[in-house]
């Protein structure tokens, strides 16, 4: 490792981090059994060194270096993943992207502003309202993931029904591939040039390049907003009436529809007891609003919605980015983690009642609840969440994975996808097979053997073991 060490010096000196505070920083991301191993005093490796590089032409160069030294090489943004994605061994160089940081450029008449990989969410929709316009993506971790990272995980944002998830507000991104090549794809919105190779990098997690720069479709901000909730018999009904919202072509920037259980621990003062709750935000233009919020009103009420106080609207709105950590609940030996999937709507009921189900036949489970928050013409979201205290605290890892399982199981089974938006990791990528078919899984590995032979770029995330 020594002589590896010196070799890095001598190419990459100027960029190289080998302080213990510095590799500890970066060895692992906000997954709670990483959290769970740092609670145990082990934490995760510590990475060979880090790297932070200020510039493309930096990632370039540190890529070749990798590659011709056979070092694999683990890209981090943020670290606010919830799967796994980054894990180095002792062996491992982890790249960081925060250097790569601020706005590049930003053009008002095309709607269009271009960042560094490395930019902080929050940052970046900052600086463009200063325009008077915003990028319109809002994942719960807007404060805490770089915009790089949105690419990488194929994020999904809290108004998203309206104004799409990350792949409908890319127009554009540069990544360094695995030989120290440059792409960057062309300005324009809308191409019929061969297949989209924006889509090789949505969702890629690390392991087909880098990505070094990301250009947002942007859009003026809203010149007004609504709020409005209604309450339900079930969940299955409220489901129902959302497709007809759907159907009928509108389109909310926020849906959010909340199981009972859900909607009691979370919302007690706006629904009664055993309903389920339908959070909903309207902003645009004025005369969109004042049309839109009656009309979605109305099919509301006649698929048997009951308004209640649209306060409950600015209650989220206010609160819907401060979550408790992983960890105070770890400390009181209580697992919980959220699982999102998808599914059509005629499989929604399906798939919500079959995990929830099986997961309440986990043992020390405590609770297992679901909602809804980003909706399609042809289907919608589910988020759900588990709480679990085994009679052990060592026990938490295996019912961990048991919890787990069965949902990914569950979903399967019932004609749902395996994952929403929070990527696939280390947490997910043994069903990923089963997600994709042999076809599809045996495609993606042979253009990860294409782009990157040697498997040096993010190993053990992502693509489906062999």
């Amino acid at each position: 490792m020594s002589q590896l060490l010196s070799v890095l010096r001598e190419d990459l000196g100027d960029m190289l981090r080998e302080d213990e505070a510095t590799r500890a920083a970066q060895r692992a991301d906000a997954w709670v059994m990483a959290e769970w191993a740092a609670l145990q005093g082990r934490g995760g490796a510590l990475p060979l060194a880090v790297l932070e590089p200020t510039s493309t032409e930096d990632v370039a160069r540190a890529v070749r270096v990798c590659r011709a030294l056979a070092v694999p090489l683990v890209t981090r943004g943020g670290g606010s993943g919830v799967c796994g994605g980054v894990q180095p061994g002792t062996d491992h160089v982890v790249l960081s992207t925060r250097r790569l940081d601020g706005l590049v450029g930003l053009e008002s008449d095309d709607l269009l502003a271009r960042f560094g990989a490395g930019t902080m969410g929050s940052d970046a929709e900052q600086c463009v309202q200063q325009e008077g316009l915003t990028i319109g993506h809002w994942p719960q971790s807007i404060a805490l993931s770089t915009v790089g990272g949105w690419v990488a995980t194929r994020a999904a944002g809290q108004f998203s029904t309206a104004y799409g998830n990350i792949e409908d507000v890319v127009l554009a991104l540069e990544a360094v591939l695995p030989d120290g090549s440059v792409l960057r794809t062309r300005e324009t919105p809308r191409a019929s040039a061969g297949p989209d190779l924006r889509q090789l990098f949505l969702g890629s997690e690390g392991t087909l390049g880098v990505i070094t720069e990301v250009t947002f479709s942007l859009r003026p901000l809203p010149e007004t907003s609504s709020g409005q909730a209604l309450h339900f018999a079930d969940f299955e009904t409220g489901l129902a009436a959302l497709r007809r919202v759907l159907r009928a072509g509108w389109r909310p920037p926020v849906v959010r529809l909340y199981d009972a259980r859900e909607a009691r621990r979370s919302f007690r003062d706006f629904v009664p007891r055993d309903r389920a709750l339908l959070l909903l935000l309207h902003e645009g233009p004025a005369p969109a609003v004042a049309s839109e919020a009656p009309a979605v009103e109305a099919l509301c009420r006649e698929g048997g919605g009951v308004v209640t106080d649209p306060a409950a609207v600015s209650q989220w709105l206010a609160h819907r980015n401060q979550v408790p950590s992983f960890r105070s609940f770890l400390e009181e030996g209580v697992v919980v983690d959220t699982i999102e999937v998808a599914a059509t709507w005629s499989r929604l009921p399906s798939v919500y009642a079959s995990v929830v189900a099986s997961l309440g036949e986990v043992p020390g489970i405590l609770a297992a609840t679901a909602h809804a928050s980003h909706a399609y013409r042809s289907g919608a979201n589910l988020y759900f969440s588990f709480a679990a205290k085994p009679s052990e605290p060592q026990q938490i890892p295996a019912v961990y994975a048991e919890c787990w399982r069965r949902t990914m199981e569950a979903t399967l089974a019932a004609g749902g996808g395996i994952a929403h938006h929070h990527g696939v990791g280390r947490v997910r990528r043994g069903w990923l097979a089963q997600e994709l078919g042999t076809t599809g899984a045996g495609l993606l590995l042979a253009l990860k053997d294409t782009l990157d032979p040697a498997g040096l770029l993010n190993p053990g995330v992502l693509l489906p073991p062999r």
